[in-house]
This record gives structure tokens, C-alpha cells and sequence, in this order.
């Protein structure tokens, strides 16, 4: 069965290296001024202490659980997953970009270790599940109502740049090299590519992880609610 994945097992870089921002703040009342807030939604240590942290300013001095309970009340109804058979190094980024678009969950297929270097530590507010194979998202895709829609340059493929994206889907990537396995395209209603026009055969995984979630956003989100 799918589980949660409360952290990667693969050890990274800690906070202190990543995780800071430099434009992060200092203690609350040597920023302002004035007495720290008395609102559960701040973290009372961060208060005291400063902010340096890699998040928007909305959320600067916010408890981890108050911003990803805040995100949860506005996530997206589109999932994203990537296969991991090889350790791909492209999860980090696929997770920190999907945090960036509010996706409900991203779904790691395959080896539960992976890198979370290029996570910047966004790890800690998107929700992540570890599927064992294919089988058991295909399975998860329906139990959710979602439709499984494959990235990838492959013969058939519709145009991502002309392809109405079902609003309730999952979008399925394959590791860096090899793509999407043949057990994903068959899980898939959908296939969809991104357009080239240089020389090599493709683009990283995590790059077209981010164009095609930003389709998403193009084709179905309020961009009013942004930041």
C-alpha cells in the first residue's frame, strides 16, 4: 500500500545550509518594535529568535504546521509523481517546484531513498507518498478520481503547448534518461510532450516537471490568489 513519507532517508544538507534565507528577519520586536503577536499560528521560538527560513513573507514567523495547514485549505486537485528506480537526483526539484504550485501531494514510484538536496527543504511543507510500483498508484489514481497523464516526448503524444489538462489528474514523469517506463505509459489516459526545437533528445526531469505543472496553473488556477 501507499504511505506518507515524512522524510526522505537519504541524509541532505541541514537547515542552517539550506534552508536560510538571506532575506529572512530578526527577532520580532527588533523588527517592529512591538510585542510578539498572540496568535497560534506563530512559532514562539521564531518569534524570539528571528526567521531566516526559505519561505514567502506571509508566512515569515508562521509554525511549520500553521503554513502547511494553511496551504493544505488552497492546494490544487492535481498530483504529480515521478518514478525513481535509479535514485533520479531530479526529485528535489520536482518537490520544491511543486510545492511552489500548491500541488496536493507528489507521489515518489519505486526506491523510497532520494536526494533531497534540491528540495531546499520545501520537503517539510508538501506532502509526500511512496508508492512500491506502479501498480499501487495506478490503484491510488482511482481510488481518487484522478486521470493519469504521462510527460513524455514519445511517438502519439499530444502537445502539452495544445493539450486540455483533465483538472483532477495526476502528472507522471519518468527518471532522467530513460523517461517514463512502458508500466507508466500503460497506467496513462494521456500522454502528453513538450515541444523542442534543439538538438538533444530531451530536457531534465525536473524542467519539464515544472513546465507541465505550470500548464496546469495556465489552464486552471486563480491567478489572483498567487503571491
Amino acid at each position: 500500500m501507499s504511505e506518507p513519507v515524512e522524510s526522505p532517508e537519504v541524509p541532505g544538507p541541514g537547515p542552517t545550509e539550506w534552508g536560510e534565507h538571506p532575506h529572512g528577519l530578526g527577532p520580532w520586536a527588533q523588527e517592529y518594535g512591538t510585542p510578539a503577536p498572540d496568535d497560534e499560528r506563530y512559532d514562539q521560538v521564531l518569534l524570539a529568535e528571528g526567521d531566516r527560513r526559505n519561505v514567502v513573507d506571509a508566512y515569515r514567523y508562521w509554525s511549520r504546521e500553521a503554513i502547511v495547514a494553511d496551504i493544505d485549505a488552497r492546494r490544487f486537485p492535481f498530483h504529480v509523481a515521478i518514478e525513481n528506480f535509479g535514485h533520479d537526483a531530479n526529485i528535489g526539484t520536482v518537490v520544491r517546484t511543486a510545492n511552489a504550485f500548491a500541488a496536493a501531494a507528489v507521489h515518489i514510484v519505486g526506491k523510497r531513498r532520494w536526494n533531497r538536496r534540491g528540495a531546499m527543504v520545501t520537503d517539510r511543507y508538501q506532502h509526500l507518498v511512496h508508492h512500491t510500483d506502479l501498480a499501487e498508484l495506478r490503484a491510488f489514481a482511482a481510488d481518487a478520481g484522478l486521470t493519469v497523464v504521462a510527460v513524455d516526448n514519445v511517438p502519439g503524444a499530444v502537445p502539452l503547448e495544445t493539450a486540455q489538462l483533465p483538472r483532477e489528474c495526476l502528472l507522471l514523469f519518468g527518471q532522467e534518461g530513460p523517461g517514463v517506463s512502458d508500466d507508466a505509459k500503460s497506467a496513462a489516459a494521456l500522454t502528453v510532450s513538450i515541444a523542442q526545437f534543439g538538438s538533444t533528445r530531451s530536457i531534465n526531469a525536473g524542467v519539464a516537471a515544472g513546465i507541465a505543472m505550470h500548464a496546469w496553473i495556465r489552464q486552471h488556477a486563480d491567478l489572483s490568489l498567487a503571491w
